[in-house]
């Protein structure tokens, strides 16, 4: 049985409303109903990694994150993209049906209004010497402190300076 237009629009429109518990049950569902071909193997494929995407969105460098959803031109443009791989007959046949997910998604999110946006969480990582570790922690405001800015010192920076 091929993989249901219906449920994988469902399944996308779950997800781009963040609401993944139920996008979960509706992609074990069609995970469950789907033909064990290689293009099917890929959208599946696809779709589990559609919603993790979502779901962690603390990667800065997954697609998601790094497109508005909410842009309709920007949304187009890839969806031509993953279209112009799902024709591409170089690619195997696991590789279009992955791509022919992606472009199903973007599709519904073409239709769709108002998008939650994803907050991608980014972190950097700040290795500071011992004796600027004294003067920072004195000299930052409790403004700076609280920044979504996290920094971060290792251990293993203090046991490399005392060696």
């Amino acid at each position: 049985m091929p993989i249901s237009s219906i449920l994988a629009t469902q399944y996308f429109q779950l997800v781009a409303k963040r609401q993944f518990a139920e996008a979960e049950r509706i992609y074990e569902r069609l995970k469950l109903k789907a033909e064990k071909t290689e293009r099917n193997r890929g959208y599946i494929q696809a779709l589990h990694g559609i919603l993790l995407s979502n779901k962690s969105n603390n990667d800065q460098y997954t697609f998601l994150s790094n497109i508005s959803l909410n842009d309709k031109t920007a949304l187009e443009k890839h969806r031509r993209e993953f279209l112009k791989h799902t024709r591409d007959s170089l690619h195997a046949e696991y590789d279009r049906g992955y791509f022919s997910a992606w472009a199903d998604f973007t599709r519904v999110l073409l239709k769709l209004e108002n998008i939650p946006e994803l907050q991608v969480v980014r972190a950097e990582t700040h290795y500071a010497s011992p004796e600027e570790e004294s003067t920072e922690s004195e000299s930052i405001p409790e403004e700076k402190e609280a920044s979504s800015l996290k920094f971060v010192q290792t251990s293993l920076d203090k046991s490399l300076k005392s060696n």
